[in-house]
């Protein structure tokens, strides 16, 4: 299977992610711990989580998902050395805080290796920026920890490119370490958001790009074509319900021709799509079932031709 590097960070996996926001929420510890094996035994590495997942939920506090991590690897600690494990910090956590000052960060860290029954994380990544602290505090904090072996390679989420390009700038001028990739919100009905300035800095920098919400709340699966069809959705109507327009249906019309042309699913498609784009490393997805992840692990074998792209940027335009 092709592997993708992320930036020049010397971390390599298969280009799928799996998004851990489903673990210990909508996918219970049992049914969470059958999908990571199911992933791996398929030959897939990369599992992305965050500190915060899943405090939105009723009665959750956070951590869930790390903890739902680290009792699966402590099933099996042999599993540790076939998965890249990537989680982050900065969002509020209850009686913890938030941001990105060095006191954050330390203790964040060591809270997500004890959640996550390991002694270190592959990527880890600041889930939003933080105005308020220098950057060369964030930059500098993470170098120790790399330097403690805590920590192989950092990432950022939800960036601007100014500030992006201000990382980068910071880290090359103090000799610490920058970010190697990239969390934005990107798909084919959320184009805008990414494209132009934050993809330039990325392709630029060499920042490995692993999009979030890759299939709009599972939009782009082709299940929500009407509001009736709203009420399947575990996260509620919000996340869906703005994309059953005129160009939504544009899109859905595409895939579903590329689908059939293909013989494939409209998830693998849409993922194949974000694939094809040359700034993006790999796309996060999340799934509940086997079913789900299969259609998910389908997509980096899907090699689609040029009427197809075209009609994929046409209607998501």
């Amino acid at each position: 299977m092709e592997k993708r590097k992320l930036g020049r960070s010397g971390l390599e996996f298969a280009p799928i992610a799996f998004g851990g926001n489903v673990f210990g929420w909508t996918a219970n510890e049992a049914t969470s711990h059958k999908l990571l094996d199911a992933f791996v035994d398929a030959g897939f590495t990369f599992v992305d989580t965050a500190d915060v997942y899943s405090r939105w939920a009723p009665g959750h506090k956070g951590g869930e998902s790390e903890t739902v991590i680290g009792s699966w690897l402590k099933k099996d600690p042999k599993k540790r050395d076939k998965v890249l494990i990537a989680t982050k910090c900065g969002m509020e956590m209850p009686n913890v805080g938030q941001g990105l000052s060095r006191k954050h960060i330390i203790g964040s860290v060591d809270a997500s290796l004890k959640r996550m029954n390991t002694d270190y994380i592959d990527l880890y990544q600041s889930h939003r920026d933080d105005k308020d602290t220098p950057i060369e505090e964030t930059l500098s904090t993470y170098g120790e920890l790399i330097k403690a072996g805590k920590l192989r390679a950092i990432g950022a989420s939800n960036y601007e490119a100014p500030r992006l390009a201000e990382a980068a700038k910071v880290a090359k001028e103090k000799g610490l370490p920058r970010y190697e990739s990239l969390q934005p919100h990107y798909n084919l009905v959320e184009r805008p958001l990414f494209e132009d300035a934050l993809e330039q800095e990325c392709l630029k920098q060499e920042i490995g790009v692993i999009p979030y919400w890759s299939l709009a709340s599972g939009f782009l699966t082709g299940k929500y074509r009407s509001e009736a069809d709203l009420g399947k959705s575990p996260r509620g109507p919000g996340g869906v319900k703005k994309y059953l327009n005129e160009k939504g249906f544009k899109v859905l019309g595409a895939l579903d021709a590329a689908a059939k042309k293909h013989n494939t699913s409209n998830t693998s498609v849409a993922l194949a799509w974000l694939l094809q784009r040359k700034a993006v490393t790999a796309p996060i997805v999340s799934a509940t079932s086997l079913e789900q992840l299969k259609d998910l692990l389908a997509a980096p074998a899907v090699k689609l031709d040029a009427e197809s792209i075209a009609a994929l940027d046409k209607a998501s335009a």
